[in-house]
């Protein structure tokens, strides 16, 4: 029989895993759902459009408020409470009558899906400060095993019926919250809880929290500048693919579902191994040179294959994410983890508006037949700078700071 804390994280992974799958169901029927009130391909993309960045924009906003009532009614009453809303949300976008009513879905989804920051500090309470890396590693395992699973899903399903994968993320998020009802325990204890503050539960004010300590401060900005390469990757990839290698959608979907696979097994089960080997500051270094690496790569590649092969060192740049969510967790104490996951989560809001922006605007600039200069690899290079000057930040506060610091000196630590 599984033990609490084992039942606990496997259920968190599911979490997240739905929230994955959430967002990769929408990509391929959203587009075609939309067109179905408009009529019209301008207006299509320009609703599309709006409809992204409406879901990150509630992200952004929403992410430090769940954080913090996790802080104060625990992430068990907040998490369910979010599985429940986000089930019910699902039925509105299948049975959505006109755009006003779909603009109103994706509202709340972006809502429901901020409960990735209570979900997060779920994982810093029931996980040693030593072991953090390898449990935040199932974070990006559920993402990337939702963005495999979810847009074939949505495909296969939309191809039938165009609200039906809709209909099905109800029914596993309703299945899910009936689960954990069951077996979820409250992992935050009663000491350890805070009380609600609208000043901390301020997406602002919670962006400034983050610079409390040096260690927050410096590896925020690391955060930030994967975040935006990210974003740049997933907005650029079906763009660059059909116009360097005329890739056809199958052959965008597959080589997705590669990046997905590749990694999710470097993130779900090589982060195990590598960073308590490695050390946590080495792993964030070693991690982000392997991004750069296949981001330049991707952009000098010249055939499809290239690409292929570029994907498994570009996926063992996975290894940075969770060393740094560890080093960051050990750094606040525990009545603040769902303040701080809140606030990455905003900052991963922002930079899932601004990356794609970044990512088309220079593909649009310097990717077609006819640009002077013509760099299609334009996107990936400025994902490489990114993450160039997050590994410099990283390097600048590694020297700066000492090697270690005590294990109960941080885990006692709290912000105001």
């Amino acid at each position: 029989m599984a033990t609490p804390r084992k039942a606990g994280l496997g259920f968190i992974f599911i979490v997240l895993l739905l929230d994955t799958l959430g967002i990769g169901v929408i990509i391929p029927v959203l587009p075609k759902l939309i067109e179905s009130f408009t009529h019209e391909t301008k207006a299509t993309a320009n609703y599309y459009g709006a409809f992204v960045a409406v879901y990150a924009g509630m992200q952004f906003v929403f992410a430090p408020i769940i954080g913090a009532l996790s802080d104060r009614f625990g992430r068990r009453t907040v998490i369910l409470t979010s599985l429940a809303g986000a089930a019910a949300d699902y039925v509105l976008l299948a049975y959505a009558p006109s755009l006003q009513w779909l603009f109103v879905g994706r509202v709340i989804s972006g809502i429901t899906g901020a409960s990735f920051a209570a979900a997060s500090a779920y994982i810093a309470d029931v996980t040693p400060p030593e072991k953090r890396a390898q449990s935040f590693g199932l974070i990006g395992a559920a993402f990337g095993i939702g963005f495999v699973l979810g847009p074939a899903m949505g495909g296969l399903l939309g191809d039938h019926y165009l609200r039906a994968p809709f209909l099905v993320s109800a029914g596993l998020n309703f299945l899910n919250f009936g689960y954990g009802l069951f077996v979820l325990p409250e992992s935050l204890t009663a000491e350890h809880r805070r009380p609600f503050s609208l000043a901390r539960a301020n997406p602002f004010s919670a962006l400034r929290n983050i610079g409390a300590h040096p260690i927050t401060r410096g590896l925020a900005g690391t955060l930030v500048c994967a975040y935006l390469a990210q974003a740049i990757l997933q907005s650029a990839w079906a763009l660059y693919g059909q116009a360097r290698f005329g890739w056809r959608p199958f052959d965008v979907g597959i080589s997705l579902a590669i990046v997905g696979l590749a990694s999710g097994a470097v993130q779900g089960g090589l982060v195990r191994v590598i960073v308590p080997k490695l050390g946590e500051r080495k792993a964030v270094m070693v991690g982000l040179l392997f991004n750069i690496t296949g981001f330049m790569g991707f952009g000098l590649a010249t055939r499809g294959w290239l690409m292929y092969l570029l994907i498994l060192p570009f996926a063992l740049g996975g290894i940075a994410g969770p060393a740094i969510q560890a080093l960051l967790s050990r750094e606040v104490g525990p009545k603040a983890q769902g303040q701080l996951q809140g606030s990455l989560t905003s900052l991963q809001s922002i930079t899932a508006v601004l990356g794609p922006i970044v990512g088309t605007l220079l593909f649009a600039r310097f990717g077609p037949e006819e640009a002077r200069p013509r760099v299609p690899g334009a996107p990936y290079f400025a994902a490489a700078l990114f993450n160039t000057v997050g590994l410099l930040l990283a390097v600048r506060l590694f020297r700066r700071l000492p090697a270690t610091a005590p294990a109960q000196e941080a885990e006692t630590r709290e912000t105001d």
